[in-house]
């Protein structure tokens, strides 16, 4: 058993490169091998986001606060509430972040390929960052 106090792992500044606005990340899980598994909570300030990136074994998202913005390649921006999940596909195209005027907090769940869990692209330009949301409601 291993067990890490809260406050014992102190939080992160994620690569630049990879992020718009301020971002926060506190780790809850790294891989350890047989394992590929790594979690991770994400706080976005207003207006912050990923840049566009792909998890070669998907990656799961659930909004622990705030309000979500994410979109997939090719589709409208959704917006997700505390409690919501989302689950982007292997390959998939996507970024998320919060929305201009909330911040937000989400749990990331991903697996590592060869000690990689992501494949960041281009940063989300500010016309996709404020494109069409989706109908809500479903």
């Amino acid at each position: 058993m291993e067990i890490h106090r809260a406050g014992s792992r102190p939080s992160q500044r994620p690569n630049p490169d990879y992020f718009t606005g301020a971002v926060r990340m506190d780790p809850i899980a790294s891989s350890q091998d047989p394992s590929r598994v790594n979690a991770v909570i994400v706080t976005f300030e207003p207006g912050a986001r990923t840049a566009w990136h792909m998890h070669p074994l998907g990656q799961t998202i659930h909004i622990l606060s705030g309000l979500c913005l994410a979109q997939r390649a090719g589709g409208p921006v959704e917006e997700l509430r505390p409690g919501d999940t989302c689950r982007f596909a292997p390959g998939e195209k996507h970024w998320h972040g919060a929305a201009p005027e909330v911040g937000m907090a989400h749990l990331a769940i991903q697996e590592a390929v060869d000690g990689s869990a992501a494949d960041w692209l281009e940063q989300v330009s500010d016309a996709d960052y404020a494109g069409r949301r989706a109908a809500q409601g479903a």
